[in-house]
């Protein structure tokens, strides 16, 4: 996932607080499920972490042999509420097929993927009661030039790692034109889903006054509504990058997206802020999808304790294999969140 500077960061703490309190009642009942879930995991399954120099037949390969029962089993075994894949990031390649991305983008062949692995992780989590969520960047993948154009995406007005504001005189500063684009690519994927898919999580909004604090739309709440299209239930983060303490971008979302490098720091204030439920995602490993282990199962066990005691949610990133298996060294720490979670919760 990408950095980015706390400083810039909290200039995009939320906007005002003039939430109805029908709007916060439906927010609240939204996340409910996912603070009573406590914990999940995140794994980063893309074809430039689980494979080399991935071609269309090589992606295609190693998400045919992903093995959902086997995954499934192995996230009932640590306790694990719920399970976030990534749907893609920057190479452009993508776990399940998007029609409307292919139109747009015009590839043949397409670097979506033939199985719908999003599908098959639902039917095979669904009855161990692991609710099932995906990750998505907010832009295009910004590793392949062809996709990049036909979607309008300009990677040069909003450049990570850049904290220079987008100038007023600039050209379509809001990029309109690949927000709609990505907006319709993510509607396919929600309206095909439905409620197999609880929750989306999207990175790189790290522009939130240019791009989404707008009345009309696109902007935040247009947003939030493609990824809804299938499921009005679907709990959905914009992700600001690494904030402590953390923050929400929009009262558009149900809960914190979280991001943080350095949980061990993290203070939970309390179940909510603002209108979200309070999240963290970090990683267990040396970086994203990074092995070997940074902490002992014991951290893990006291970091997460500390936020769940206070009605927070933690997500826990750990590597993956191009077959669906998390690595095995990492297998202690996820025990020890879910023993975590039951005595805390007396369970």
């Amino acid at each position: 996932m990408d950095r980015f500077s706390c400083a810039i960061a909290m200039a995009c703490v939320l906007c005002g607080a003039g939430w109805t309190q029908e709007a916060e009642n439906v927010k609240t009942h939204r996340a409910e499920w996912f603070q009573k879930a406590q914990w999940g995991v995140f794994t980063h399954y893309m074809a430039d972490t689980v494979l080399k120099d991935a071609t269309v037949e090589t992606w295609n390969a190693a998400v045919d042999r992903f093995n959902v029962d086997a995954l499934a089993d192995t996230l009932a075994s640590v306790g694990a509420g719920y399970y976030v894949i990534t749907l893609g990031q920057n190479s452009g390649f993508y776990c399940s097929p998007n029609t409307t991305y292919d139109r747009i983008t015009g590839m043949v062949p397409s670097k979506c993927a033939k199985r719908d692995l999003i599908a098959d992780l639902y039917a095979a989590l669904h009855p161990k009661g692991i609710r099932l969520m995906v990750y998505l960047p907010s832009g295009a993948p910004d590793r392949d030039p062809e996709a990049m154009k036909a979607l309008e995406w300009k990677p040069g007005k909003h450049p990570r790692w850049d904290t220079a504001p987008v100038k007023p005189g600039d050209e379509d500063p809001r990029l309109e034109s690949f927000q709609r684009k990505w907006e319709s690519v993510i509607r396919e994927w929600s309206e095909r889903w439905g409620e197999k898919v609880a929750g989306w999580w999207f990175d790189g909004c790290y522009y939130p006054d240019a791009m989404y604090r707008h009345p009309d739309a696109p902007n935040f709440d247009s947003f939030a509504a493609a990824a809804r299209a299938g499921n009005p239930a679907g709990i959905v983060a914009f992700n600001p990058g690494i904030v402590n303490p953390i923050i929400t971008l929009t009262p558009a979302e149900d809960y914190t997206a979280g991001e943080i490098d350095q949980p061990q720091d993290v203070v939970c204030p309390g179940p909510r802020i603002g209108q979200a439920q309070y999240h963290m995602l970090s990683y267990i490993g040396k970086c994203w999808a990074g092995s070997p282990p940074r902490f002992s199962p014991e951290q893990v066990a006291a970091i997460t304790r500390k936020i769940v005691e206070k009605g927070g949610v933690v997500t826990w990133d750990v590597p993956i294999g191009a077959d669906g298996a998390i690595a095995p060294e990492f297998m202690d720490h996820l025990r020890a969140a879910g023993n975590a979670c039951k005595s805390g919760s007396g369970g």
